[in-house]
């Protein structure tokens, strides 16, 4: 991926300096707390090493279970750019910045003004608008602050745990969590915030996949518009997207964990549906494909 010398965004603030500690986690997703990728391999490690079952885990890390989860104050006041040298924060920068460009470019094209979200890298822990956040969830969109959260040793677990190393595959990442605010941008978020709250939590969870998938959709529609203009990808790039996608599908995360996979508790879809999701939105670099509350998953 030629990313390096590009554009980078005036969106991306790094609150590293005054993050650090903190107890669990109220970090909220769409309908609830909100499960990133690295609380997932937190769990996956937990039932290799302790024989503990992954879901219990994943219960605890979000704050279902146990006390009362400790709350971090989300920070006030402007915050700093990433130092130049900072590469893996010069990426992001740059990832950001062209998501912007793209999305910026969709909504005037239907009539609509993008507004970009902030994107803020921390250490540990963060106070958000939805809750504390923990490095543990990983990457994670909150709606309440429009803001993306990313702590980047999260790039390294998915290289060493993951087994989802690449340059491609970290944008993918990014690509994800800014589908979540495009999500939030459309209304979509509310919508379906309100549909979980009547739900049970199995028909919550069915609901939760078509949303991450839909996520992993409206990456691939960046990643489409995004390789058009710019041409950055290189052979293997999107090859490594569609690795992480399918190292990061909860039958695969499940199967690793215990030898057996419990569909009704997926969240976030199968491998296969993260990858064909994805390859959707590359292909077709149309929004109105990435339905998937109408689709046949």
């Amino acid at each position: 991926m030629k990313w390096e010398g590009q554009e980078q965004s005036e969106n991306v603030e790094d609150r590293r300096g005054e993050t650090g500690g903190g107890g669990g986690f109220g970090g909220s997703g769409i309908g609830g707390r909100h499960i990133g990728l690295g609380t997932i391999a937190i769990a996956l490690v937990a039932g290799w090493v302790f024989g503990i079952n992954p879901l219990t885990v994943l219960g605890l890390l979000s704050g279902q279970g146990g006390g009362a989860p400790m709350v971090q104050q989300a920070p006030t006041g402007p915050a700093p750019r990433p130092p130049a040298e900072d590469k893996a924060a010069q990426f992001v920068s740059i990832v950001l910045r062209d998501t912007e460009k793209v999305w910026g470019q969709i909504f005037q094209a239907s009539g609509s003004t993008y507004q970009a979200p902030k994107l803020d890298i921390y250490r540990r822990a963060i106070g958000t608008a939805c809750g504390t956040g923990q490095s543990a969830q990983g990457p994670f969109y909150c709606p309440g602050d429009r803001k993306v959260y990313i702590d980047l040793s999260f790039f390294d677990e998915m290289s060493s745990r993951l087994g989802a190393p690449g340059e491609f595959a970290r944008a993918y990442v990014i690509a994800h969590e800014v589908g979540h605010h495009v999500q939030n941008l459309m209304g979509i978020t509310g919508k379906v915030d309100a549909l979980r709250s009547r739900e049970t939590e199995a028909q919550a969870n069915a609901v939760s996949v078509r949303v991450e998938l839909q996520a992993d959709c409206l990456a691939g529609v960046w990643a489409h518009h995004s390789q058009q203009s710019k041409g950055w990808l290189e052979s293997g790039d999107i090859e490594s997207a569609l690795n992480a996608a399918n190292q990061i599908g909860d039958d695969t995360l499940q199967r690793k964990a215990r030898g057996t996979v419990v569909p009704e508790s997926f969240t976030h879809g199968t491998s296969q549906q993260r990858m064909t999701w994805f390859k959707r939105g590359f292909d077709s670099g149309t929004v109105n494909q990435c339905n998937t509350f109408e689709s046949r998953l």
